[in-house]
């Protein structure tokens, strides 16, 4: 027989507030109360139904479920009296299941193996090691499997462990809080879904122990400051039935003395004397790959002038391609002068002085300085 719509039973409308709920309830309750008719099972039949009602629609979240779902938000807990269990079996247990399998967390079923920790380890190679690409030894302390169980956790090696009692092997449970359902990790198993019967004295079960371990890192050529690689399955070993983490080596890159790197291009500051930038010359500049490179040097080369070197520089990642190596020239001022190259420099000014095409920067500058103050005199 279906069960009378719990607004009926009460004699109230559905947007009855709480003070109407409560007085329809305490007048039926009077009239129904098992006291005032003894041995009336229609009249005890009644004052459940009224009892049940209430405790539902005084409620906000029972309310709020009830008018979504009717009585199949409550069923095999029976209305008010439900309390926790009342969201279980095939009502709103199985309608929150449908909503969060969406998102591959319905159903309390395990998704497969749980993995262990990821870990986190930074490394620092030199310029010419990203060029080249090198291998890092590097020291990581972790938890790795124990030996004396074999990563079982059981003292006799018994890879067979009991499924969890307290999650039936779901690893996690779930607990009712008003309208809605939370989902946690189990606290006998931790979350493994099974439980040992002999834990091992090393691990204590935990079939994991922590240890320090070694191993080289590949880097590969043309990696950049920054650069995360990851090492699947090099992080923690996550005890029974689990598969490692995962290691991530964040590489950081020291400066060079000598290059400086943006992209797959290299730059090279080359200072030049004075000399060799008016009147041009041929030099010898390294290269990030360890060769030298036959540079000329144009003659009335300027400060800031960049000469470009083209594959010289690093490789592309996942490509055959290189970049392209930067000369940035920088024209030095002679020091500490002897008396006859103070002698030649003076000789050489006054032969400059008037020759426009000579310092064609230098005349432009000062004209348009002359222009500006003949200008502002004016005003």
């Amino acid at each position: 027989m279906a069960k009378q719509d719990y607004y009926e039973t009460l004699g109230v409308a559905r947007d009855a507030d709480a003070d109407a709920l409560k007085k329809a309830y305490r007048k039926l309750a009077m009239q129904y109360h098992p006291d005032r008719n003894p041995g009336d099972a229609s009249a005890e039949a009644k004052f459940k139904e009224v009892n049940e009602a209430y405790d539902v629609l005084k409620d906000d979240q029972k309310r709020g479920a009830y008018d979504r779902f009717g009585h199949a938000a409550f069923e095999n807990g029976g209305g008010g009296g439900g309390g926790p269990q009342g969201f279980g079996g095939s009502g709103l247990g199985d309608i929150f299941d449908q909503m969060f399998s969406q998102f591959g967390g319905g159903g309390g079923q395990r998704r497969g193996p749980r993995a262990g920790n990821d870990i986190r380890a930074q490394v620092e190679i030199n310029l010419d090691e990203a060029f080249a690409g090198t291998k890092v030894p590097l020291r990581v302390p972790t938890r790795v499997s124990c030996e004396a169980c074999a990563g079982t956790g059981s003292e006799n090696k018994d890879a067979a462990a009991a499924t969890c009692t307290g999650c039936n092997g779901a690893g996690k449970v779930r607990a009712q809080q008003g309208f809605f359902l939370i989902e946690r990790t189990c606290p006998t198993c931790g979350g493994s879904g099974r439980t040992i019967r002999n834990p091992c004295k090393i691990c204590r079960g935990a079939g994991t122990v922590q240890r320090e371990r070694s191993l080289n890192v590949a880097i590969p050529a043309g990696v950049e400051d920054g650069t995360r690689i990851r090492l699947s399955g090099e992080g923690e070993a996550g005890g029974p039935g689990t598969v490692p983490g995962d290691l991530y080596v964040h590489v950081g890159i020291r400066p060079h003395a000598i290059f400086q790197r943006e992209g797959a291009n290299v730059f090279c500051r080359v200072p030049l004397r004075m000399s060799q930038a008016a009147l041009g010359a041929d030099i010898e500049v390294p290269s990030i790959d360890g060769s030298k490179s036959r540079v000329k040097i144009p003659a009335g080369t300027q400060t800031g002038e960049q000469l470009r070197l083209r594959g010289k520089g690093f490789s592309v990642l996942r490509s055959t391609q290189r970049g392209d190596m930067f000369i940035q020239v920088v024209v030095e001022t002679p020091q500490h002068l002897t008396k006859k190259q103070k002698d030649l420099l003076e000789e050489f000014e006054k032969e400059a002085v008037g020759h426009k095409r000579g310092s064609p920067d230098s005349e432009g500058f000062f004209a348009k300085v002359r222009e500006f103050f003949d200008t502002s005199g004016k005003a």
